[in-house]
């Protein structure tokens, strides 16, 4: 079972970890930096753990001998979590339908037309894969 454990702070992380962790849990996602007393909580509450992921910008500041001594347990401790940034609006399969009229010969005002999408967006995604083959 995994659990995603999100806080504000170490206090309220610990709180919380106290509160969610069990026996079934074998996957941990924390967003905060994983100290020592973090990890201990996290193995004296949950003894079967195989995986414990922070976020990627965090991960280089856990320190090595914590990150080893994991592993010789056999628990990995990876950078993993939530992409960054804002969120795609358009699936790849719309970006595909795109790139598809676009490569057709279909003109910009048209596939926006077509599909709903806003023409500076077409005009972007055209950007994006270089393409130069429609006429207006």
């Amino acid at each position: 079972m995994r659990v995603e454990i999100k806080a504000k702070n170490n206090a309220e992380l610990i709180r919380k970890l106290n509160e969610s962790l069990n026996e079934e849990v074998t996957e941990v996602y924390i967003n905060l930096r994983p100290t020592k007393e973090i990890l201990v909580r996290i193995l004296e509450r949950a003894p079967n753990v195989r995986k414990i992921s922070c976020p990627p910008s965090l991960y280089p500041k856990v320190s090595k001998k914590a990150i080893n001594a994991l592993a010789q347990m056999g628990i990995e401790l990876v950078p993993g979590g939530y992409p960054r940034g804002r969120p795609r609006k358009y699936d790849e399969r719309t970006i595909r339908e795109v790139y598809d009229l676009i490569r057709k010969g279909v003109t910009p005002k048209e596939i926006s037309s077509r599909m709903g999408i806003p023409l500076r967006t077409v005009y972007y995604l055209i950007e994006k894969m270089g393409a130069r083959q429609w006429r207006e």
